[in-house]
């Protein structure tokens, strides 16, 4: 009886080895063809990061295109700006956003909170907007930088506000140099690097 299942046994796996055996060249195809299938997929990803990288690289926008966005157009259109400014940036604005709808982060620069106000042409944004972005770009954002950027204007009152405590504005010839002419939001603000002594972190 013993014998009988040792032989069996013995069969069974010279049955599989057989089998495994045949299946091998199609067992290494498989291999090599999902290989082939997942160098094509990182390929395809590497060339569509960096088509995406060129796209912004040379992205610009106009005036006249920012007056035609909604205020989500508005927020992604920003947050594609500072990418291009070499910021790793995501748009985080929605209910209840505490003043920021977009953060980015960039070493040394720090971190930065953008709070948008698309208008209507001619609108004005007032200093009750630099109040609230200041009282959260540090406590709830732990943010390095804050900036108010609008496609319109800003009071004077609101200005004068924001130079003295330390949120910066752009307005909509702020705009025009960053989004249309090119030039890098921090340079165009003279943003400090990370560590350096801010104004809204000052006593009142």
């Amino acid at each position: 009886m013993a014998l009988a299942v040792m032989v069996a046994l013995a069969q069974a796996v010279s049955n599989l080895i057989a089998r495994a055996a045949a299946a091998w060249p199609l067992l290494v195809l498989t291999v090599f063809a999902s290989a082939v299938a997942v160098a094509g997929l990182r390929i395809r990803g590497r060339r569509r990061d960096r088509a995406d990288s060129e796209r912004l690289a040379r992205l610009r926008i106009t005036l006249a295109e920012f007056d035609a966005m909604d205020d989500e157009q508005f927020e992604h259109a920003l947050r594609d700006l500072l990418v291009r400014d070499g910021w790793a940036a995501r748009k985080v604005g929605r209910g209840g956003d505490q003043a920021a709808d977009v953060i980015g982060v960039r070493i040394p620069l720090g971190r930065i909170v953008v709070q948008a106000k698309h208008t209507r042409v001619g609108g004005k944004v007032g200093s009750s907007v630099m109040y609230q972005v200041k009282g959260t770009a540090g406590p709830a954002h732990r943010a390095d930088h804050a900036v108010v950027v609008t496609n319109g204007s800003f009071t004077r009152d609101a200005m004068a506000w924001g130079d003295r405590y330390g949120v910066r504005w752009v307005d909509r010839d702020r705009l025009d140099r960053w989004a249309h002419k090119g030039r890098p939001l921090h340079e165009l603000l003279s943003l400090p690097t990370r560590g350096s002594r801010l104004p809204w972190r000052r006593a009142a």
